[in-house]
């Protein structure tokens, strides 16, 4: 897998049944520019990702599949890192590995996310075997002896300062899943600076940034077409503030403040639009998190977000203009992205707090 210097560009996927449609839209989306082909990771709201991968992989030449985001905790990491390494075998090191501590695949099966440390310990062991190495696990040396030529780069989903330092000491990118211009320079700056204080070159890191995007004049039905997302968002940002508070240490009001009229949250609609749990979320929080709009503005966010040190942009595609969405990509703004342009001038960023991983 090589990891270019233009912007990459990526697709998330649901799997819902049928499991071929999903299948046909990454067949799509690579005919259209696009090099990765991503998943939610939930077994039980949504089909099984990685049997899908194997045909995602089959149907196309050289896009890069893997979870945004799998977890610690529903597989064994044993297993986890033989699926990478298999598939890697078959395709030829087309998998990357996106990881978190767990949301909706944890909690729908009854179980909280796992802790930072055991993410940790995960991640080092999936890598290891994946890439043909001896590990520790469960007190025993294990290593995938048929393994020797695969290769995975792990990337860390992440928002909170404890989260983004793990991140950036310990993983090979960080994903972001919003597409806030303030927000986004605040976690980069905080991955970065961890990874340059663990001894780490900090530009090494892959950073991608995931969020819906919706191509298009009606920005009140965009709106309400992704306003789900909001609401995914604010599970994790649920979790930092009863961690950290309103305005804890290290953890920006930009992302914290709009939770407030949150009431709970529920899983049958994950990812959907028109998910009755979110209607919470404000339609300026919808502007910032997502991409809307006509082309123009497109581009406008997109440049920004790679002025800031964005390697790839993954599309949310959980709307009902998922094909005309992929051609307006495909035919207009990846070729856009990848010509030469003006230098661009950000508009100042927010004042953020201090990050401290504390």
């Amino acid at each position: 897998m090589q990891w270019g210097v233009a912007m990459d560009f990526g697709v998330v996927f649901q799997t819902d049944p049928p499991a071929w449609r999903v299948v046909e839209l990454a067949k799509q989306a690579e005919e259209m520019g696009f090099g990765y082909g991503w998943t939610f990771d939930s077994h039980v709201l949504w089909q099984e990702p990685f049997v899908i991968y194997s045909q995602m992989l089959s149907a196309t030449n050289n896009m890069v599949v893997g979870p945004m985001v799998t977890n610690p905790g529903t597989r064994d990491w044993t297993v986890t890192a033989s699926m990478f390494a298999t598939l890697n075998e078959m395709f030829g090191n087309r998998t990357v590995c996106g990881i978190g501590r767990g949301d909706s695949a944890m909690r729908v099966i009854g179980h909280k996310p796992r802790s930072l440390a055991t993410l940790s310990e995960a991640m080092r062991v999936i890598k290891h075997l994946a890439e043909g190495c001896e590990t520790t696990y469960n007190n025993t040396q294990q290593r995938l002896a048929w393994a020797n030529n695969s290769e995975l780069k792990i990337l860390m989903a992440a928002y909170g300062p404890k989260a983004l330092a793990l991140c950036g000491s310990e993983t090979d990118g960080f994903i972001l899943q919003l597409a806030d211009p303030a927000i986004a320079e605040w976690t980069i700056a905080a991955v970065r600076t961890a990874a340059e204080e663990a001894g780490r070159d900090p530009n090494s890191l892959y950073i991608c940034v995931a969020a819906p995007a919706y191509v298009g004049d009606d920005i009140t039905h965009q709106r309400e077409q992704c306003r789900w997302f909001g609401g995914m968002v604010g599970n994790h940002v649920a979790d930092l503030v009863a961690r950290y508070g309103n305005q804890g240490i290290g953890v920006p009001q930009a992302l914290t403040d709009y939770i407030a009229g949150r009431e709970g949250y529920d899983y049958s609609g994950h990812g959907k639009a028109g998910h009755d749990h979110t209607d919470f979320v404000p339609d300026e929080v919808i502007d910032r998190f997502c991409l809307l709009g006509d082309t123009a503005a497109h581009l406008t966010r997109l440049r920004e977000l790679e002025s800031l040190g964005v390697d790839q942009f993954a599309i949310y595609l959980m709307h009902d203009q998922q094909t005309e969405t992929l051609r307006a990509y495909g035919e207009q703004i990846i070729p856009a992205m990848a010509a030469p342009s003006p230098t661009f001038i950000p508009t100042p960023p927010m004042q953020m707090p201090p990050t401290q991983a504390t």
